[in-house]
């Protein structure tokens, strides 16, 4: 396969799940089994694509930022993301610099994907009939970064998936927890895609070199891609559960376990 077509399907694989709750570095993993291996770097790039392109789609949030950020209100809710970023990224780094690999191997991520599905279904019905606020509090900020690593950690497990979770359990309605785990990643994925940059450049692999057109083009495919999908789910969260996604990572562990067991 042409190394440009693998990436273009890597590109649509990484915009299609970024932000669903399925874990696009599984399917990224995944999907390089068959498909040309990219480096890291690639992948990270390709996801900064993917959650830049989320910003168009919460214009009334970004107008807030850019022109209220003298209200308490929103200086409230930028301060905790901020402080959900800082848990992310402190603990990240200090993962970076101990050298921290993610694991490739399909079983663990397979179990990540069915476990995180078994536990969306269950949340989902048991939030079924209880009140959610729309409201993020300290807490939530802190469950949301506590997300963010496990995620980092786990491949197959969802950065979005594993973060929307905490934020429903702890009491946060669907459209609220969608909205602060999306804007969410995107500090903490461009602080990750940046840092690859940076040492990319400044040490140049012994090995091959980066093919830096293809990394191009995996990240404006994943971006147009990741804004239809978000788009999308934007609207759907809004009249109907996270259950199917659960049942999806339930029947996609299950056929990988069956697979490469």
């Amino acid at each position: 396969m042409a190394i440009w077509l693998a990436v273009v399907i890597l590109g649509i694989i990484e915009g299609i799940t970024e932000f669903l709750p399925i874990s696009s570095t599984g399917h990224l993993l995944i999907a390089q089994k068959w498909l040309a291996h990219q480096s890291d770097l690639f992948d990270i790039v390709i996801q900064c694509g993917a959650v830049l392109a989320v910003l168009p789609l919460f214009p009334d949030r970004c107008r807030q930022v850019l022109f209220k950020w003298r209200e308490a209100e929103t200086r409230d809710y930028v301060f905790k993301l901020l402080a959900a970023f800082f848990i992310t990224g402190a603990v990240g780094v200090v993962l970076d610099k101990k050298g921290f690999k993610l694991r490739e191997e399909t079983t663990p991520i397979a179990l990540a994907l069915l476990i995180g599905g078994i536990l969306f279904v269950v949340v989902e019905r048991l939030i079924k009939n209880r009140a959610q606020t729309e409201k993020v509090s300290w807490t939530m900020a802190v469950l949301a970064g506590v997300g963010q690593l496990i995620a980092a950690i786990f491949p197959g497990s969802s950065r979005s998936g594993t973060t929307i979770l905490l934020l429903l359990t702890s009491g946060l309605n669907r459209t609220a927890a969608t909205e602060f785990s999306f804007l969410l990643g995107i500090p903490t994925m461009l602080a990750a895609g940046g840092l690859k940059i940076f040492k990319a450049l400044r040490h140049a692999p012994g090995g091959q070199p980066e093919d830096w057109g293809m990394v191009a083009l995996g990240f404006v495919v994943s971006a147009l891609v990741s804004f239809g999908v978000v788009k999308w789910l934007i609207r759907y969260v809004q009249t109907h559960t996270f259950e199917i996604f659960g049942w999806y990572r339930i029947a996609l562990a299950v056929i990988l376990l069956a697979l490469f067991r």
